[in-house]
């Protein structure tokens, strides 16, 4: 079983002298980390030989740091659920989320979520870590969800999602016909105040930019892709409704379940910088079939 998460580095010229500690604030490595590494198993070593963070690096060493196990959740039921992997390493796992699957489990369905079933799958495969979900998705909204292995991998994703560097491409089915082919919504988005669940533009709400592009025109509705901007809580449900065209299945913000009984909404590509790797990676995922048959029936 996996005990540790392990980052590497090979120290540049560039801070061939310098503090470990100047390095390792570069690499986004904050205090409480270090603590944790310190005080609760891990280990930091250069070329096999453990150091604090006051040894002065040298070009060419092997700097090392073994990050303590994570304690699992005590209170998220790990179950066998299975899984549609689309991308995994040791540091990273992207998955496929079917539709109507909660993304995490609550206090009245503390079961049956993709949080329990990725608990299971550490489970089963020995990876010692608590959940990360970095991109969330409603529960009827279909695609694409990643997720970090380690909570040092979701800090790094953290401050990718705050410049906006995570990059979302949703398809969806638009009811009636939009006015133009390309199109920006930018509105604020905030909670409805006589429901816990439903979200509205709203001045005093938070800021929210949505684009979109007309792919086909049908008789029902418009076949359209999405980009975000932000990732507000039903963002692209509230802005679509916003300008009169609700997601067709929609009918908690104005659609009919008519043609499919929960909102046509895919996440069909992802887009992020691996933090570790240092590269783009691309993903995709195909359009569910429910989705699919309406495309066919038009």
């Amino acid at each position: 079983m996996m005990k540790f998460y392990i980052l590497k580095w090979v120290i540049p010229s560039s801070y061939d002298g310098k503090l470990m500690r100047e390095f390792l604030i570069d690499q986004h490595i904050s205090k409480r980390t270090l603590t944790a590494v310190k005080f609760d198993g891990g280990t930091i070593t250069v070329n096999g030989k453990e150091e604090d963070v006051r040894y002065h690096l040298i070009e060419g060493d092997i700097l090392e740091m073994k990050f303590p196990a994570e304690k699992g959740s005590g209170s998220l039921v790990a179950e066998e659920i299975p899984l549609s992997i689309i991308y995994e390493d040791g540091d990273v796992l992207v998955v496929d989320k079917p539709w109507g699957m909660k993304s995490i489990p609550t206090k009245n369905e503390p079961t049956g979520s993709l949080a329990n079933a990725i608990a299971g799958y550490y489970e089963r495969t020995g990876i010692c870590s608590t959940v990360h979900i970095v991109t969330r998705l409603d529960k009827d909204t279909s695609g694409l969800v990643l997720i970090a292995k380690h909570r040092h991998v979701h800090h790094l994703f953290s401050l990718q999602q705050k410049g906006r560097e995570i990059k979302r491409t949703y398809e969806a089915f638009a009811e009636g016909r939009l006015d133009s082919d390309i199109g920006t919504i930018e509105e604020p988005i905030g909670r409805k105040p006589v429901s816990i669940i439903e979200r509205e533009v709203r001045q005093d709400g938070r800021y929210a930019l949505t684009h979109y592009r007309v792919k086909k025109r049908f008789q029902d509705f418009d076949h359209i892709e999405l980009r975000l901007e932000t990732g507000r809580t039903h963002q692209i449900r509230v802005h679509m409704s916003f300008i009169g065209h609700p997601l067709a299945g929609d009918d908690l913000y104005g659609g009919s379940v008519a043609l499919i009984g929960r909102q046509a909404l895919h996440c069909k590509n992802l887009d992020f910088f691996h933090p570790v790797k240092k590269e783009w990676v691309h993903l995709v995922a195909v359009m569910p079939r429910d989705m699919q048959i309406l495309l066919e029936r038009q």
